[in-house]
């Protein structure tokens, strides 16, 4: 028996990288997986594949959830393919990109987040989780700066939490409980490839002062727990990077 017998759970941005782990993880733990991609419908459709040779159950959606149109398909692929929406995992983000324009990274990283929240919050029962995805870059920007390649993505994404984080006392009414998990830079991401890309050696200057960087597998291991953990609405999850805690995260 696994903590998500007949549950189901859509993991956003999960063609790859942590959403495709954290994806594998909660298949192993028994729920029916939407894989979800933007673009990259064999890179899901591989994920999916692995999720099902390994016994689970798992559908590829494609929708861009900078669009309503996107944000609702995906919800309704939930209880499509499974009859239910039990888990949401916020993991898509971006805005590193260079060729999507002006003001996407708060598009995604914002509005987005917000949109499929509030698509899937009908469809999901007491009980229910959503797990929001972020880093101590973005988490802890209003006190600790971070690089000047990243600071947009990371205002953004802090812009993201703030608005997820109003509305838990009402989702809260429904049963529904939001918590936030916050990494230090993760070995092996996009983000971290294009962050060294324009700033050629940070991701090694990160380490060195971090002491670790946590893998792609262990960070997806600390998601897929906070799907079932027993912790307080609006609680947040840490993993790696030491040498922010205590700083304020106002």
């Amino acid at each position: 028996m696994g903590l998500l017998d007949n549950k189901t759970a859509i993991v956003t941005g999960s063609s790859r990288g942590i959403g495709a782990e954290v994806a594998k993880i909660l298949a192993g733990e028994g729920a029916g997986i939407i894989v979800n991609y933007r673009q990259k419908a064999p890179r899901a459709n591989k994920v999916v594949a692995g999720i099902e040779a390994a016994g689970g159950r798992a559908a590829a959606v494609g929708a861009d959830l900078t669009t309503e149109e996107g944000v609702h398909a995906l919800a309704s692929a939930a209880m499509e393919n499974f009859g239910s929406l039990d888990v949401l995992v916020l993991n898509a983000s971006g805005g590193m990109e260079t060729t999507l324009g002006e003001g996407y990274a708060l598009k995604l990283n914002r509005d987005a987040q917000v949109s499929m929240l509030n698509a899937a919050v009908p469809l999901m029962n007491d009980g229910s989780r959503v797990v929001f995805v972020t880093s101590h870059q973005a988490h802890f920007i209003n006190s600790v700066p971070t690089m000047p390649e990243y600071e947009q993505v990371a205002r953004s994404k802090r812009a993201g939490e703030d608005a997820l984080r109003e509305l838990v006392p009402g989702l809260a009414e429904k049963g529904i409980t939001l918590v936030v998990v916050s990494g230090d830079m993760i070995e092996g991401t996009v983000t971290a490839t294009l962050l060294d890309r324009s700033n050629p050696g940070a991701i090694e200057a990160r380490r060195a002062e971090a002491g670790k960087l946590y893998s792609v597998e262990e960070f997806a291991a600390v998601v897929a727990a906070m799907a079932t953990a027993d912790v307080e609405p609006g609680h947040t999850e840490y993993a790696g990077g030491s040498d922010y805690f205590g700083k304020s995260a106002e």
